[in-house]
């Protein structure tokens, strides 16, 4: 790592942790593809190790604003983030400002360059969707870049946080079910961490019914309409019906009714389905769905402006801007 106060570490300081020249270590950060695998990880190894962030800028100059944001998301497809991501590129293009709109899926290493991809091009912020990993961080602290975490509200944020309680969010879903007279239901959690806050909130506030215990599925992320079949043909294997499937995603809701109705059943009155996002699918099908909506528009509004003050100079007040969440009961619920 590098130790000097002040001092950014170098393509000599990887060059030398590698045991190679800087202009090897130059061709790796320019093309990857043209060093040798052993060589590429072992150049990968030093700039970990040392913290080296690459200055891609033209003209190297690193003091001057890109007037580029990155935007890194895990996936677009049955994305739950989509109009969150689209409110913010069309605020930041309107403003004059590149975005770079990066995929992460679900992997650390690819999370990682990605970050790095971002900061060597100077971005002015980054907003994040995934989880930290140690590496993120570390690159993340040691740059000027202002680290927005959205659709989360973390104990210790790096930069800004702008997002919602997820364990909340899965003890509102309880409680109306509760108030709905519902008592056997089928949680479908897919992978992800933020998925099982949802599922701890919902099982802390979910008492025994009548010695019934709820029954659950588990999906890989994203979880979307495809995973449907499967998880209703498990729910018809099950000993007891449940009354209610609480989904993770509109989609996934959307790919249960179609199953239940496909098998004759009626939805709500022999199974009721809840989902989460709102997406504009909940509101146009019929039986509409009953959601968990999150203000991604707000959450676009409030990095925005965290991006626009970081760039003029000022402080920010926050470290944690919490945007809420409302459920919105429809026809399926």
């Amino acid at each position: 790592m590098n130790d000097v106060p002040g001092r950014s570490p170098t393509l000599d300081d990887v060059a030398a942790h590698a045991g190679v020249s800087t202009a090897t270590v130059s061709r790796f950060v320019n093309n990857p593809s043209v060093v040798a695998p052993a060589t590429a990880d072992r150049i990968r190894t030093a700039i970990a190790a040392t913290g080296y962030i690459p200055n891609l800028l033209a003209g190297g100059l690193a003091s001057s604003k890109s007037k580029m944001v990155a935007v890194l998301i895990p996936y677009l497809t049955d994305s739950i983030f989509n109009d969150t991501i689209q409110s913010m590129v069309e605020e930041l293009s309107g403003a004059s400002t590149t975005v770079m709109l990066g995929l992460t899926g679900v992997s650390a290493r690819r999370t990682e360059d990605l970050i790095r991809a971002a900061l060597s091009r100077r971005v002015d912020a980054i907003i994040f969707t995934g989880p930290v990993t140690p590496e993120v961080e570390a690159m993340v602290r040691r740059s000027p870049a202002l680290f927005i975490e959205v659709w989360d509200l973390p104990k210790e944020p790096i930069g800004l946080a702008v997002g919602f309680s997820h364990e909340a969010a899965g003890r509102d879903v309880a409680r109306f079910l509760m108030s709905r007279g519902y008592r056997r239901p089928h949680l479908v959690t897919a992978s992800g961490t933020r998925a099982q806050m949802r599922r701890d909130g919902f099982l802390a506030e979910w008492p025994a019914a009548e010695g019934i215990a709820l029954t659950e599925s588990s999906v890989e992320v994203p979880s979307r309409f495809g995973h449907a079949r499967r998880i209703f043909a498990e729910i018809r294997r099950l000993r007891d019906m449940p009354d209610v499937v609480v989904c993770g995603s509109d989609y996934l809701a959307q790919g249960i009714i179609v199953e239940a109705m496909a098998a004759g059943l009626r939805v709500p009155e022999d199974i009721a389905v809840v989902g989460f996002g709102n997406s504009s699918i909940a509101g146009e099908m019929r039986p509409t769905i009953t959601s968990v909506e999150v203000d991604g528009a707000r959450i676009a509004r409030e990095a925005i402006a965290a991006i626009r003050k970081h760039g003029n100079g000022e402080p920010l007040r926050e470290r944690w801007i919490d945007v809420g969440f409302r459920l919105i009961a429809r026809e399926s619920a």
